[in-house]
């Protein structure tokens, strides 16, 4: 296993970024799916002066992506998307590209049970062939009740994954699993046969080892089912604007590379404009707690 970590949390350059990692002792980055902003070869070169790789991609489902949308034109532009990502990993050298099937903070359905299943193992499928002619692995992720009306459990992805493809992977993040899973370790351990990406961040989405969750335990879990791959940070650092806040540092001015789009999502997950001292410090906290253990 090794460290990696997701770049979609603080918008900036992306060489502030990699230098930040190279830093703490990470090994990887999974980029946010963003095609448009990336040079390939200019980030390829970058990340091996850095002595770092790229694990892979996250898709960014905004409004207007979605694989379960009412709308087939929507559907359709969603399953482009997704190809431009995977083909965006094939590029960087990648292993593998994390899919949220549904538009992140869309709860309500739009169609029967049966037709919203239909309609995401229908365009899975496409961008599988896909991923499987660039050499990339799909994880499909479940996210928590409060995001998404579609996947929410390990054992839901598990089942999707099993109708898209036998090389179709799953992708758990302990944050979802906290809230969703009857009993996190047991649900970690269902997905050895097709486990693929890991994201981490603790069960307040603080940096790991700022909340409760068992570090440890949780992985030597992954080591006991013979996962490895990334451990990819993922925390989402709260904006607390009462008195009783007790990181006065944690609040920045928006960057200039950040679009609305970007903040939107960034907001819809419950943070903010965090500051470059604030998310280092989150980033090395998160270093300090998981390199010890794998």
């Amino acid at each position: 296993m090794h460290l990696s970590m997701h770049n979609w949390m603080r918008a900036e350059p992306i060489e502030v970024t990699v230098r930040r990692l190279a830093r703490y002792g990470y090994k990887s980055i999974e980029l946010s799916g963003e095609p448009e902003l990336y040079n390939t070869q200019d980030v390829r070169r970058m990340l091996s002066q850095h002595g770092l790789s790229c694990w892979g991609v996250v898709s960014l489902m905004i409004e207007g992506r979605d694989l379960i949308d009412a709308e087939e034109s929507v559907r359709t532009s969603s399953i482009d998307y997704l190809n431009r990502c995977i083909t965006m990993v094939k590029e960087l050298d990648g292993f593998e590209m994390t899919i949220v099937p549904s538009t992140v903070g869309k709860v309500a359905a739009m169609d029967t049970p049966e037709q919203e299943w239909a309609w995401a193992v229908e365009g899975l499928k496409e961008v599988y062939g896909h991923a499987q002619k660039e050499g990339v692995r799909i994880a499909l992720e479940p996210l928590n009740r409060f995001e998404t009306n579609f996947l929410n459990r390990a054992d839901q992805a598990m089942l999707l994954a099993a109708e898209v493809g036998p090389d179709c992977g799953v992708c758990i993040d302990t944050f979802h699993l906290n809230i969703e899973e009857a009993n996190l370790v047991e649900a970690i351990r269902s997905t050895k046969d097709r486990l693929v990406d890991f994201h981490v961040a603790d069960n307040n989405r603080m940096a790991c080892g700022m909340g409760a969750l068992d570090w440890p335990l949780i992985v030597n879990t992954l080591k006991e089912i013979g996962y490895g791959g990334a451990l990819t940070v993922e925390f989402v650092a709260p904006l607390d604007r009462t008195p009783a806040n007790p990181y006065k540092n944690a609040v920045a001015a928006a960057e200039e590379e950040l679009t609305p789009e970007q903040l939107q999502f960034i907001q819809d997950h419950g943070s903010g404009v965090l500051s470059e001292e604030f998310y280092s410090w989150l980033v090395e906290e998160t270093a300090k707690t998981l390199l010890p253990l794998i």
